[in-house]
């Protein structure tokens, strides 16, 4: 989990631990460059870069023009250099500009150099609703990257894994992108995961070391220990699931998959054997989204474990909603019925 891990600790909430991560790799590593667009005087949208200009200066905090494949292109230049840079993209909205820079390029260069180069690059993105972004600020492409063969990506749900995660992928020799659930910037919100006006909350945080410590890429986390049921999810889903395990008083079983590649597959399958059931709930869209690939998975893995069919919980196959984004997610009441519905032979 850790090498050089300290003592102290002190709350963050997930932009702290994020900027704190920074600023740790940055103190370690000289060849570590954050570069994108107002990450540099502005200190970012949502402020997870800040400070880290008048600490380390311009050169290796910088702001870019408003081109994501610019960004994208540099900072695989840089990386194939030999520097490790982490550009940011405002919005996981933007990056598709850049995906044939990610796709064709750093995904397959370890590949298509045999080894001589790399592109130790990770993508640092807020990704997901929350903010009545609408359309254009509230996308979850994590499927479109998990089926890109070369590149990790990562999705954190607390402050501590944030800052951990964050750390091990900068030290990564390969492409990671790095998405951050924008809706726990802040911390988990209090109350009912489905009202707005609780949009956002100031939560404590958590528990955050001040220094260096990993949480290695491809180990998820068991929340929430159950007999009952599996849950899979990530990001602020777990934050969800969880709430509502509660308030049903299921005995399930919740485990945060934190990468999705590389995936804890032991971990899933360890659990769903143990249960025989398994439910899957992430904000993506429903069709190709990763919870199709988890509920293959344990399929072909937990088959004659499995005691009811799969459930998934998931964002509707439609065009984000702006005003509706909070019908949009999966919430209490869906997860709810779809926990009866799993449930209803035990």
């Amino acid at each position: 989990m850790s090498d050089t891990m300290t003592d102290t600790t002190t709350r963050m909430n997930m932009i702290q631990a994020i900027n704190s991560a920074l600023d740790v790799m940055m103190a370690r590593d000289a060849d570590v460059v954050v570069m994108g667009e107002d990450v540099g005087y502005f200190g970012g949208v949502f402020r997870a870069t800040a400070g880290l200009q008048a600490k380390y200066g311009k050169t290796r905090v910088f702001d870019t023009p408003i081109t994501e494949t610019g960004i994208m292109g540099v900072a695989i230049g840089m990386g194939a250099y030999g520097l490790r840079p982490v550009p940011e993209i405002q919005f996981a909205d933007y990056i598709y500009p850049a995906l044939d820079q990610l796709v064709s390029e750093a995904a397959r260069l370890r590949y298509r150099s045999a080894g001589e180069f790399t592109a130790p690059i990770t993508i640092r993105s807020p990704y997901g609703g929350g903010i009545f972004g609408g359309q254009t600020h509230s996308q979850s492409p994590e499927g479109i990257f998990t089926h890109v063969s070369g590149m990790k990506t990562v999705i954190p749900s607390t402050p501590y894994d944030a800052k951990g995660l964050l750390i091990a992928a900068i030290e990564d020799n390969d492409p990671v992108l790095f998405l951050e659930p924008k809706r726990i910037y802040n911390g988990p919100f209090n109350g009912h995961w489905d009202r707005p006006a609780e949009n956002w909350s100031k939560h404590p945080g958590g528990d955050v070391p001040t220094g260096h410590y990993r949480v290695d890429l491809g180990t998820a986390a068991v929340v929430r220990a159950g007999e009952a049921l599996t849950i899979l999810a990530y990001g602020t889903m777990v934050h969800v699931c969880a709430k509502v395990v509660e308030e049903e008083g299921v005995d399930a079983e919740i485990i945060d998959l934190r990468t999705l590649v590389p995936l804890d597959i032991a971990t899933i399958e360890a659990s769903v054997r143990k249960t025989g059931r398994c439910m899957i709930v992430h904000e993506a869209t429903r069709t190709s989204g990763f919870g199709a690939e988890l509920s293959a998975l344990v399929q072909e893995r937990c088959f004659y474990h499995l005691e009811a069919p799969i459930e998934r919980v998931t964002g509707f196959d439609t065009p984000y909603p702006h005003s509706l984004e909070w019908a949009y997610f999966p919430g209490p009441v869906r997860i709810g019925q779809a926990l009866k519905k799993i449930m209803k032979d035990v």
